[in-house]
């Protein structure tokens, strides 16, 4: 029965599909409390950023006109007319044939358009300041609005705020805003082998690593997590586990039960819910080819294979981005750039037409250029995970990359 469930795609459909999925609701919250939230909202500044012309170096608020032609060896001679204080408005005009003396950041009095550099000056018993080098109209200051004008788009719908994010709108005086709430993720291990990490495995059993390297996982992709633990291989507790799931989460994340042995009864349960929806068994890619993508209740499942290499690549390609869809980012920030570098492979590595491979590399730098080491391919060895620096894509049409090839590593 099994083996008609396989409807195998390619990696770029199969993405398609996963991102098409809706983002959840939104909720709206301080903006101090915004850090890697996605934004619900196009945000548009109210005021001019500075709103006021600011001196950008000590030195001297000056005309401008006043100093050209000026030179260390034939000064130009200015009037001290007083000090400009931090935080404290300035009203006092400059007049021609005067300076006023200012700090970074200070408000430039009215009339004045320049600051002379303090390096550049020299002070006087007789009151005056000698500046040695001119300056132009607007130099070293900045004006009002020259960080962003009123009116002006902050940031759009879509994006995933940053740190130094939230210090522009509180410049521009955003206290709160909408966000798209995070997705929350229920995870469900399956199979009669996995045991809790806590538990010492008897022969055919192994530990359950996936649980916690995916919870990682969906936490620097934004959801939140909700473990149901490990469910038999049994399809009443399944079943009871997955309607639990579904209704509590916006994604069900299956973590075995997809491969095509007797006992993995994953998508046959899935299939016993009367709204449920068989989308794709299978991508066309190595590791992590036995991927189950349905829904039921409305909500998205994703099977990931049981092996944790698999486990963990196919979230890392496919299950990351369809969370930060959810998430509320568009397809594109979703679908994110991963920082690459180039690399020349240190030996053969072979591959199989009609499927697309990732293949773990460690890197080392010698003579200023990176060479990348292939490491096995078990699907089963987490240790393949840790001890590698990235990944190298074999495209579907290769059928190998050979020693001295530069090839792009898509770093970890």
């Amino acid at each position: 029965m099994a083996q008609s469930f396989f409807k195998v795609l390619e990696p770029r459909e199969a993405l398609r599909l996963l991102l098409a999925v809706e983002p959840v609701g939104t909720e709206r919250i301080p903006s101090v409390r915004a850090r890697r939230r996605v934004l619900a909202e196009d945000l548009h500044s109210a005021v001019d950023l500075p709103h006021f012309h600011r001196a950008a170096m000590d030195g001297y608020a000056v005309r401008a006109a006043d100093t050209f032609g000026a030179t260390q060896s034939l000064p130009a001679y200015l009037k001290l007319a007083g000090v400009i204080e931090m935080g404290k408005e300035a009203t006092q005009a400059l007049n021609k044939g005067e300076a006023m003396r200012i700090s970074t950041g200070g408000m430039m009095p009215p009339q004045a358009d320049a600051v002379v550099m303090v390096e550049y000056t020299d002070e006087t018993d007789a009151g005056l300041v000698e500046i040695h080098r001119g300056v132009s109209p607007w130099q070293n200051v900045i004006q009002i609005g020259d960080d962003i004008k009123q009116g002006e788009l902050v940031f759009a719908k879509g994006r995933r705020l940053r740190a130094h994010d939230l210090g522009a709108l509180t410049g521009v005086g955003i206290s709160s805003i909408a966000v798209y709430q995070q997705p929350r993720v229920g995870l469900i291990s399956t199979g009669d082998e996995i045991v809790d990490a806590d538990t010492e495995p008897r022969p055919g059993q192994v530990r359950n690593i996936n649980q916690h390297s995916l919870a990682g996982m969906i936490e620097e992709a934004g959801g939140s997590l909700r473990d149901w633990g490990v469910i038999r291989d049994d399809r009443a507790q399944l079943s009871q586990a997955l309607e639990q799931a579904l209704a509590w989460a916006d994604l069900v994340l299956l973590s075995g039960g997809s491969s095509m042995g007797a006992k993995d009864i994953a998508l046959e349960t899935i299939l016993s819910f009367a709204d449920s929806e068989f989308i794709f068994h299978g991508i066309s890619i190595a590791p992590g080819k036995p991927t189950i993508f349905a829904k039921a209740c409305g909500k998205p499942i994703l099977g990931l294979p049981g092996y944790p290499v698999s486990a963990l690549v196919i979230f890392d390609l496919f299950g990351a981005p369809m969370l930060r869809r959810l998430g509320g980012e568009n397809s594109a920030g979703a679908h994110q750039q991963r920082r690459t570098l180039r690399a020349r492979l240190t030996t053969n590595v072979a591959s199989q037409i009609g499927r697309e491979d990732y293949v773990r590399v460690t890197l080392e730098q010698a003579a200023g250029a990176f060479r990348a080491t292939p490491l096995p391919s078990k699907s089963g060895a987490i240790f393949t995970l840790v001890k590698a620096d990235g990944m190298v894509r074999i495209e579907m049409n290769q059928d190998g990359l050979e020693q001295g090839e530069e090839v792009e590593v898509i770093l970890f």
